[in-house]
């Protein structure tokens, strides 16, 4: 199977590695080009756009930031794609957009798997992140093989669509855990307690979450660097706020979290990273959530 890969940011590239560590041929592609640099290092073959990506390939993966963007890279694509081959989305997209788009490749003849991943870019530079899939089952089988390279937890939810749900749902989970965990951490440090030894209490508690054991350990550091941006946590929002509304299921908490988000996004920026959510509550009250012998990166 001759696998294309296009969107080689902070999560695609790692993805992409642990396809060619598993020994798939790769054409890749992103429109900053020394992204590739490392992956055809690896042996990858560069394509100078997503089209040609598609015509070297019997299998296109896709791992880009947002609705539109991968709206226009697949139009990029379908001149080029043939009946038979295989489009696997892994970015994180709202059920509608994929129905919408599975519709388009369908009508060429092109299958669809739809597969974001949740854990982390750090899991995902292991190739130990969950993978999430939805579609047919068989089209799912066909590309087990290439699933397990890039993760070590696969889960077939259900048909297309299925996946944006959960997918959505987990990254809403993780935003409110964020949020909490900032809140837990200032009440220890204002108590008085040591930031360390309370992090590990928590770990180690009936309070703790995969949030606070990853990203925790980022806030005490202070280095805040989750490779995740307060744009997209607003996006993933966004999506579960609109799925709330379709089943009829009052996201009270969740909408909170989002106004925090908001509020983020206007004093930091839409770039800055997801984690640093937690710093409007160190600048209100002018204390810092800071610990030693944490990581500035996760590993």
């Amino acid at each position: 199977m001759r696998l294309g890969f296009v969107g080689l940011g902070n999560l695609g590239g790692h993805l992409a590695a642990s396809l060619l560590r598993a020994g798939f041929s790769v054409t890749v592609h992103d429109r900053d080009r020394s992204l590739a640099d490392r992956l055809l290092a690896m042996g990858g073959t560069w394509a100078d756009s997503a089209a040609d990506v598609a015509a070297a390939s019997d299998t296109v993966l896709t791992c880009l930031p947002s609705p539109a963007v991968s709206e226009a890279v697949l139009r990029q694509m379908l001149p080029a794609m043939r009946p038979g081959m295989t489009w696997v989305e892994m970015s994180t997209l709202g059920r509608d957009d994929i129905l919408r788009l599975a519709e388009l490749v369908q009508a060429q003849g092109v299958r669809m798997l739809e597969s974001p991943v949740t854990g982390g870019v750090h899991l995902a530079a292991r190739g130990e992140i969950t993978v999430l899939a939805g579609g047919d089952a068989d089209v799912f089988e066909a590309h087990r093989a290439a699933l397990e390279a890039m993760g070590n937890r696969i889960f077939h939810i259900g048909p297309l669509g299925s996946a944006a749900v959960i997918k959505v749902i987990t990254n809403m989970l993780a935003f409110i855990h964020l949020v909490a965990d900032g809140e837990a951490l200032m009440l220890a440090k204002r108590a008085g307690l040591d930031l360390k030894t309370a992090w590990e209490a928590i770990s180690a508690s009936s309070g703790t979450s995969f949030v606070h054991e990853t990203e925790g350990q980022l806030i005490l550091n202070g280095s805040y660097d989750i490779a995740f941006s307060m744009d997209l946590a607003l996006k993933d929002l966004g999506f579960a706020m609109g799925f709330g509304q379709e089943f009829g299921v009052p996201l009270d908490l969740a909408g909170q979290v989002q106004q925090t988000f908001v509020k983020g996004r206007a004093a930091y920026g839409g770039e800055a990273q997801s984690t640093q959510i937690v710093k409007l509550l160190e600048d209100v009250l002018g204390t810092d959530l800071r610990a030693d012998g944490f990581p500035a990166r996760l590993e």
